[in-house]
């Protein structure tokens, strides 16, 4: 197979990074070197992972490889569908549009806000005692 067959694609989420090579095959997903079912035991994870071959209709035809670090489970699992996203609408153009619209290629920016300082977090403060 040549080496213009496989596509690349990064995704963010939150304080999670994600790279990702996607190249047609046989469906098969593996993140950090481990079947994806695995690495995401919840089923709700598993459902984000398979969304962008969901909304295109290519469950199957093709297999990722995807690096993860950062964060904890729900922001990679957000930043792996934005990579597969992203090297999907370079294997296929096409597609973009439908991805577009499902807002699968749309970089989710929120992140956690900062806590400030004399408080105990971002927004709770110390009880107040007038005495």
């Amino acid at each position: 197979m040549a080496e213009k067959d496989v596509y690349f694609g990064t995704g963010r989420r939150k304080s999670s990074v994600c790279r990702v090579r996607v190249k047609p095959g046989s469906g098969t997903i593996t993140i950090n070197r481990k079947d994806y079912r695995e690495f995401f035991p919840c089923r709700q994870h598993q459902v984000v992972v398979e969304a962008a071959f969901k909304t295109t209709e290519s469950e199957g035809k093709y297999d990722v490889v995807a690096r993860t670090n950062g964060g904890g489970i729900t922001g990679q699992s957000g930043a792996v569908l934005l990579g597969i996203a992203r090297a999907l609408c370079k294997a296929n153009p096409a597609l973009e549009d439908r991805l577009r619209d499902a807002g699968h290629l749309t970089r989710d920016s929120r992140m956690v806000e900062r806590t400030k300082s004399g408080q105990t977090g971002a927004r709770r403060r110390f009880p107040f005692s007038k005495r």
